[in-house]
């Protein structure tokens, strides 16, 4: 069943100033406010949909897929606000905590960073 979550709120563009070091800082954080927008409408879709009995008697296996991309959404979001602020591809993609997700941005970058792939609790495919 879709549960609540609480994330961070929306990064403020303005602040995610363009420097050398983090050339593309705006964008990032421009995509992960989109991508929090999405997760949000998402929920809120959910959300009306759990409040028809039939349809959860009827779909209830497939309400997990909500919350898995509502977590996966949230997950790259932040992927995003990391490298906004400065963070490099290890420190931005090692807290991901859906495995799932996790893994497939380490294989997207992986002529880039050595790092390990660490599967995490309810890393399921999303």
């Amino acid at each position: 069943m879709v549960r609540p979550m609480t994330f961070p709120a929306a990064v403020d563009v303005r602040t995610a100033a363009a420097s050398p070091l983090v050339p593309h800082a705006p964008l990032h954080a421009a995509i992960a406010n989109e991508l929090r927008r999405v997760r949000e409408r998402v929920e809120a879709l959910a959300e009306t949909l759990v409040e028809d009995a039939y349809f959860v008697e009827r779909y209830v296996e497939h309400l997990q897929a909500f919350d898995m991309i509502v977590q996966s959404t949230e997950e790259n979001a932040a992927v995003l606000e990391r490298l906004a602020q400065g963070a490099d591809l290890h420190a931005a993609i090692a807290p991901v905590r859906l495995g799932c997700v996790q893994e497939r941005l380490w294989v997207a970058v992986a002529g880039v960073s050595p790092a390990p792939v660490v599967a995490a609790a309810g890393g399921g495919a999303a």
